[in-house]
C-alpha cells in the first residue's frame, strides 16, 4: 500500500533553512518536513530525498526494505513505552520518561525538528517528560498512532508546564494542539503550581496559545457566579495561569479595564459574555478532567 499524503499546514512566511530531508514517512502517510533535524550523516548521508521513521518507536531508515522489515517486528507495536494517563474517546495521552525511555525520546526530538525552527534538539533527554498524544479510531481493533507530542521539564526553575509542543502536520488544524495544551495546564494545577509554556514562543505557537489562552480565560470568568467582576490576580489562579499570559490574553479580546480606583485591572463577566456570543465561541474545555487514568491527589495551587 502506497503511503497516502494528506494536506498538511505549512510552516510561518520566511525562507527556512536548507532541508537534509525533504520528506517523511510515518506509517502510511507521506509528508513534506519544514526544517533541517540533526540526524547523523553516517546513516542518512547529506541529504535524503525520504525517510522512513517506525510510527511505534520512530526509528529511522532512509531505505524501504530495513523499514519494513523491522515494522513487522517493532516491540513497541503492542507494547507502547510510558503510562497512559488520559483517555477521551479516540484519543490518549502517554507519559513518557525520557531517562528511563532515553532512545525513544532521541528519536522523537530528531522527528520533531523537522517541524520545529526555534528548538534545538539535546541528546540530554533524560530531564524531559514526553507526552505523547494517540489516535486509535478502531476500539475494536487497537490500531495507536501518534500524532503530536509535548515535553516537559523535570524541574522547571521557571515553573514552565511545557517545553515544545507539536501535532505532526497531517493531524494539524483539527483542534488537537488544544488538548496538549489542556493536560500541561491540568498536569500543573494537579501539582499545585501556576506555570505556563516556556518563552519565547514561535509566532505559529503563539497565535495558538492566545486562542488557547481567550477560551480558558472566558470559560473561567463566565463560570464564577458570585461577582460581576474580577481582577487579573484572581482570575490568573483560577486558570492556572502566569499573570502574563492572562494579561496577553485580555489584551488580545480587547477586554482590559483599569479598576475605578485605579488600582490594578478588572474584566467585566458582561464584557467577557458579549464577546465570546459575538464570535459564537465554543467554551467547551478541550480536556476531561474525569478522563484522567491516574488519580493524581490535586494540591493547592499557590499564589505567584
Amino acid at each position: 500500500m502506497p503511503p497516502r499524503s494528506p494536506a498538511s499546514t505549512k510552516p510561518a512566511a520566511g525562507v527556512p533553512p536548507p532541508r537534509n530531508i525533504l520528506s517523511v514517512v510515518l506509517g502510511d502517510t507521506l509528508f513534506k518536513t519544514w526544517y533541517p533535524s540533526f540526524y547523523p550523516e553516517q546513516l542518512i548521508g547529506k541529504t535524503a530525498d525520504r525517510l522512513y521513521v517506525c510510527r511505534w518507536c520512530f526509528k529511522y531508515s532512509k531505505e524501504v526494505l530495513p523499514y519494513l522489515t523491522h515494522t513487522r517486528q517493532c516491540e513497541m507495536r503492542e507494547d507502547p513505552p510510558g503510562e497512559e494517563i488520559y483517555k477521551k474517546g479516540e484519543y490518549s495521552v502517554r507519559e513518557i520518561d525520557g531517562e528511563v525511555w532515553k532512545l525513544f525520546a532521541q528519536n522523537l526530538s530528531l522527528f520533531a525538528k523537522l517541524f520545529l525552527d526555534n528548538k534545538s534538539v539535546f541528546f540530554d533527554v533524560m530531564g524531559f517528560h514526553y507526552y505523547l498524544l494517540m489516535h486509535d479510531p478502531t476500539p475494536d481493533c487497537p490500531s495507536l498512532h501518534p500524532i503530536g507530542f509535548f515535553s516537559k521539564e523535570k524541574m522547571s526553575w521557571d515553573n514552565n508546564n511545557l517545553a515544545c509542543i507539536l501535532v505532526f502536520p497531517p493531524w494539524q488544524r483539527q483542534g488537537l494542539g488544544k488538548i496538549l495544551m489542556g493536560i500541561s495546564y491540568e498536569l500543573s494545577r494537579r501539582e499545585g503550581r501556576i506555570g505556563g509554556p516556556e518563552k519565547p514562543l514561535s509566532e505559529m505557537g503563539r497565535k495558538g496559545y492566545l486562542r488557547f489562552w481567550e477560551a480558558r480565560v472566558a470559560r473561567e470568568v463566565l463560570a464564577v457566579r458570585s461577582k460581576s467582576s474580577l481582577s487579573v490576580e484572581e482570575l490568573a489562579l483560577k486558570c492556572v495561569m502566569l499573570v502574563d499570559d492572562v494579561v496577553a490574553a485580555l489584551k488580545e479580546m480587547g477586554l482590559c479595564e483599569v479598576r475605578k480606583n485605579g488600582d490594578g485591572l478588572s474584566i467585566s463577566k458582561a464584557r467577557v459574555r458579549e464577546w465570546a456570543k459575538q464570535r459564537s465561541l465554543d467554551l467547551t474545555p478541550p480536556i476531561d478532567e474525569a478522563a484522567f487514568t491516574e488519580p493524581w491527589e490535586i494540591a493547592e495551587v499557590e499564589e505567584e
